[in-house]
Protein backbone atom coordinates (compact mmCIF):
# COMPACT_ATOMS: atom_id res chain seq x y z
CA UNK A 1 0.00 0.00 0.00
CA UNK A 2 1.29 3.29 -0.87
CA UNK A 3 1.39 6.41 1.14
CA UNK A 4 1.32 10.05 -0.07
CA UNK A 5 2.62 12.65 1.99
CA UNK A 6 1.84 16.93 1.11
CA UNK A 7 4.75 18.93 2.10
CA UNK A 8 3.62 22.52 3.56
CA UNK A 9 2.76 24.77 1.17
CA UNK A 10 5.19 27.72 -0.45
CA UNK A 11 5.40 30.45 2.21
CA UNK A 12 4.64 28.63 4.80
CA UNK A 13 6.76 26.37 7.22
CA UNK A 14 5.25 23.52 9.59
CA UNK A 15 6.25 21.49 12.18
CA UNK A 16 8.36 18.47 10.13
CA UNK A 17 9.65 21.74 8.56
CA UNK A 18 11.25 22.94 12.10
CA UNK A 19 11.94 19.26 12.94
CA UNK A 20 14.11 18.63 10.21
CA UNK A 21 15.67 22.12 10.27
CA UNK A 22 16.81 20.94 13.80
CA UNK A 23 18.54 17.82 12.47
CA UNK A 24 20.63 19.48 10.04
CA UNK A 25 21.57 21.86 12.40
CA UNK A 26 22.58 19.39 14.44
CA UNK A 27 24.63 17.59 11.80
CA UNK A 28 26.36 20.65 10.09
CA UNK A 29 28.48 21.59 12.99
CA UNK A 30 29.23 18.14 14.03
CA UNK A 31 30.77 17.50 10.53
CA UNK A 32 32.25 20.81 10.82
CA UNK A 33 33.98 19.46 14.03
CA UNK A 34 35.12 16.60 12.26
CA UNK A 35 36.67 18.26 8.85
CA UNK A 36 38.67 20.73 10.95
CA UNK A 37 39.81 17.83 13.61
CA UNK A 38 41.30 16.09 10.94
CA UNK A 39 42.87 19.15 9.27
CA UNK A 40 44.63 20.63 12.58
CA UNK A 41 45.58 16.87 13.99
CA UNK A 42 43.74 18.20 17.15
CA UNK A 43 40.16 17.51 18.30
CA UNK A 44 38.84 20.34 19.99
CA UNK A 45 36.02 22.73 20.51
CA UNK A 46 35.09 26.35 18.97
CA UNK A 47 31.31 26.56 20.93
CA UNK A 48 30.90 30.34 19.79
CA UNK A 49 31.65 28.29 15.78
CA UNK A 50 29.62 25.50 16.51
CA UNK A 51 26.63 27.97 17.85
CA UNK A 52 26.86 29.71 14.52
CA UNK A 53 26.71 26.88 12.17
CA UNK A 54 24.08 25.42 13.91
CA UNK A 55 22.07 28.68 13.65
CA UNK A 56 23.27 29.06 10.09
CA UNK A 57 22.12 25.59 9.07
CA UNK A 58 18.33 26.18 10.90
CA UNK A 59 17.85 29.05 9.51
CA UNK A 60 19.11 28.05 5.77
CA UNK A 61 17.23 25.40 5.92
CA UNK A 62 13.85 27.20 7.28
CA UNK A 63 14.14 29.52 4.14
CA UNK A 64 14.38 26.74 1.25
CA UNK A 65 11.65 25.30 2.60
CA UNK A 66 9.47 28.69 2.69
CA UNK A 67 10.51 29.43 -0.36
CA UNK A 68 9.87 25.49 -2.26
CA UNK A 69 6.11 25.13 -3.37
CA UNK A 70 4.72 22.21 -2.17
CA UNK A 71 5.30 18.88 -3.23
CA UNK A 72 3.25 15.80 -3.44
CA UNK A 73 5.61 12.47 -2.63
CA UNK A 74 4.16 8.83 -2.73
CA UNK A 75 6.46 6.27 -1.21
CA UNK A 76 5.86 2.93 -0.94
CA UNK A 77 4.95 2.48 -4.12
CA UNK A 78 5.54 -1.45 -6.46
CA UNK A 79 8.07 -0.94 -9.09
CA UNK A 80 5.75 -3.11 -11.20
CA UNK A 81 3.37 0.11 -11.13
CA UNK A 82 6.08 2.59 -11.33
CA UNK A 83 7.05 0.60 -14.56
CA UNK A 84 3.48 1.15 -15.76
CA UNK A 85 3.65 4.99 -15.61
CA UNK A 86 6.89 5.42 -17.05
CA UNK A 87 5.39 3.18 -20.33
CA UNK A 88 2.10 4.86 -20.22
CA UNK A 89 0.58 1.62 -19.74
CA UNK A 90 -1.11 2.79 -15.60
CA UNK A 91 -3.98 5.51 -15.36
CA UNK A 92 -2.81 8.09 -13.17
CA UNK A 93 -5.24 10.22 -11.57
CA UNK A 94 -4.73 13.06 -8.94
CA UNK A 95 -8.13 13.11 -6.31
CA UNK A 96 -8.24 16.38 -4.39
CA UNK A 97 -9.70 16.28 -0.90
Amino acid sequence: MSNTVTTSKQFTINFRDILKGLSVAVILPVLNVIYQSIEAGSFEFDWKRIGLLAAGGLIAYLIKNFLTPAEIVVSNVKSETIDEIKDGAADVKIMTK
